[in-house]
């Protein structure tokens, strides 16, 4: 019972930061192997702890996707010093339902035929893991806080980080 509410008390944690972050650098794998990162808004994190994106269907993302699906989503704060790492696994669903329910204004510059373009389709990613660092600091107690432990030959420890296990 202890572990379920810790993991939903951490994922919630990460959803937080997600939503607050929005624009997450997807990195997936090529057909050499090589890793690929690009920016990609979040639409929507349900209560699972899954990402939803929408993108266009048969991209070279999804292309790699479909020879890979292991997948990276990471997201940074640097002004708030917050950053999430998550690891799943991504497929590329076709639900017209879904991409209603997705579907915001924010989404038109990227999709300028709107919600009902043929070519749209959705990324689902389902985080198996997420990696947060958080700081609850101002960026002058940051500050403040790095040149102490440079001075006094201390470890910078300040913010919380933790790995979460989404199962």
């Amino acid at each position: 019972m202890e572990t379920i509410e810790e993991r939903s008390a951490g994922m919630e944690k990460v959803s937080k930061l997600i939503n607050d972050i929005r624009i997450g650098m997807l990195t997936t794998q090529d057909e050499n192997g090589k890793l690929v990162s690009r920016p990609m808004a979040v639409m929507q994190v349900d209560e699972n702890g899954d990402l939803w994106f929408l993108t266009k269907e048969h991209s070279p993302k999804t292309d790699q996707i479909d020879q890979n699906y292991q997948v990276n989503v990471a997201f940074a704060n640097v002004s708030d010093a917050s950053y999430v790492s998550v690891s799943g696994t991504a497929q590329e669903l076709q639900d017209r339902a879904k991409i209603e329910d997705l579907w915001s204004p924010m989404a038109k510059p990227w999709f300028p035929e709107g919600k009902d373009d043929p070519s749209l389709s959705i990324l689902k990613v389902h985080t198996e893991t997420a990696e947060y660092w958080d700081s609850s600091s101002s960026r002058m107690v940051r500050l403040f806080e790095m040149a102490r432990a440079a001075l006094t030959g201390d470890t910078y420890q300040e913010g919380e980080n933790k790995l979460v296990e989404n199962r």
